[in-house]
């Protein structure tokens, strides 16, 4: 796949930008989008699986738990080399690859699928979906090279969020093999996808550019190693990407053990939330691009802390409609602090380097150098927090029966969240020399 490779990308440059760079842009946002979502699809597809196991499994709820856990891992792992990938082989070649990846573990969801298969041979093929969770790092680190900083939170978020719609689509087909079919056919929502995977790797292949200036560069990726704000925003990621993630694999499975939801039902209900916070992902970058990323997350935070209460509140009343209803918040929350945490990780690095005295397309190449090798390591660290909230609801209901303690911890942790965001990005701004509009506050 040596063709389609652009030689020189400039997309700061305004001339260059409007006569052709914002069109192919466009284009390969469009079907990135395509791709990472049917990779969402994919490495969710064990939310729904788990819908199909009745009794005649013979799993129960904690090994469920740990069956969706399985593929939050593997997909967050996979996400620090699917990053270096893009420059590596190429945005388009590695889109290629990593879309017909996923026949893999839809086949083999496919051929075990039944009752009778041992959990070991689940726990494989659950981790299996885990390349889905890759598509998401190398769509970022590729989308974030094709647009300007000034475009960069809209492009982004609408990208990410384009490809978080999977998981709720995924939720959706489940629920209407369930109804037309029965529980006892998880195989017909499989036979869907093996088709559309290959169209998204077709329409990659024929319509996707790979940029030559993008380049690995061992340098960018020890210094986004080296800097603390890495690890600073990876933390918060976790609060709002590892929590759409994590809820998106658990609302159904809660819904049954806890309120007695059956199949149906659960996945009548498991889809709403996650359709919502990845619908409004695109408006966290907006909003991000024009306040500042770190005051919407800020105050995104303190939303999701008050919405955890409702739940906590709801889960020892045995509420199911105040559950749904501050549940449901968290994904819109969770989907709009995705946007405005992913917003601040370039615009951090460009103020940096405006800080060190840079200027104009040195300081947007330092940029986009360190923003692209660190957006691997925060996706990981963040989807990490996806295996952190299934693993915490399956000792809450091991231990209690419910999941008001693993509520309980959510809600400290977005309180520690609110407070480093404030401490870090908002408490003393530091204003850049050469530029005193970039601030840290602004990020």
């Amino acid at each position: 796949m040596a063709g389609r490779w652009i030689e020189q990308w400039d997309p700061e440059d305004e001339s260059f930008w409007k006569e052709s760079g914002e069109r192919i842009a466009r284009r390969n946002l469009l079907f990135s989008v395509f791709s990472e979502h049917i990779g969402f699809s994919i490495w969710t597809l064990w939310s729904v699986m788990v819908l199909f196991m009745g009794p005649e499994y013979g799993i129960d709820p904690a090994g469920k738990f740990f069956l969706i856990g399985t593929a939050t891992l593997v997909g967050a792992v996979v996400r620090v080399p699917y990053t270096f990938a893009v420059a590596r082989f190429g945005g388009r070649n590695w889109t290629v690859f990593s879309a017909l990846m996923l026949l893999l573990p839809t086949g083999a969801a496919y051929a075990v699928m039944e009752p009778g298969t041992s959990y070991t041979t689940f726990m494989v093929v659950a981790a299996l979906t885990g390349v889905g969770g890759g598509n998401f790092a190398s769509s970022m680190t590729n989308i974030n090279s094709f647009f300007p900083l000034r475009k960069k939170g809209w492009a982004l978020g609408l990208n990410a969020g384009g490809g978080n719609i999977g998981v709720p689509v995924v939720q959706l087909m489940g629920l209407l093999v369930i109804a037309v079919a029965g529980a006892t056919h998880p195989r017909v929502l499989l036979a869907t996808y093996i088709p559309l995977i290959v169209v998204a790797a077709v329409c990659a292949a024929l319509y996707m550019d790979n940029l030559a200036p993008v380049r690995n560069d061992t340098g960018a990726a020890k210094a986004a190693v080296r800097d603390r704000h890495t690890w600073i925003m990876a933390f918060l990621y976790i609060g709002t990407f590892g929590s759409f993630i994590g809820y998106s694999f658990a609302f159904g499975l809660v819904l049954q053990t806890q309120f007695g939801r059956t199949p149906l039902q659960a996945a009548s209900l498991t889809f709403i939330g996650p359709l919502l916070g990845s619908l409004i992902r695109p408006l966290g970058g907006s909003l991000a691009d024009r306040f500042g990323g770190a005051r919407i997350t800020l105050w995104n935070f303190a939303a999701m802390a008050a919405a955890t209460s409702v739940v906590v509140y709801a889960s020892t009343t045995r509420s199911l409609p105040v559950f749904l209803t501050g549940f449901t918040a968290l994904f819109v929350l969770s989907g709009l602090g995705n946007g405005s945490t992913y917003k601040m990780i370039p615009a951090i690095f460009q103020a940096k380097a405006v800080a060190k005295g840079m200027e104009g397309e040195a300081a947007a190449a330092y940029g986009r150098r360190l923003s692209g090798a660190s957006m691997g390591l925060i996706g990981a660290v963040g989807a990490l927090g996806g295996l952190a909230i299934n693993l915490a609801f399956r000792q809450s209901f091991q231990t209690a029966g419910t999941g008001t303690a693993a509520f309980a911890a959510f809600l400290a942790f977005y309180a520690a969240c609110f407070t480093v965001t404030w401490a870090v990005y908002l408490r003393r701004p530091v204003a850049v020399p050469a530029k005193p509009q970039l601030t840290y506050a602004e990020v």
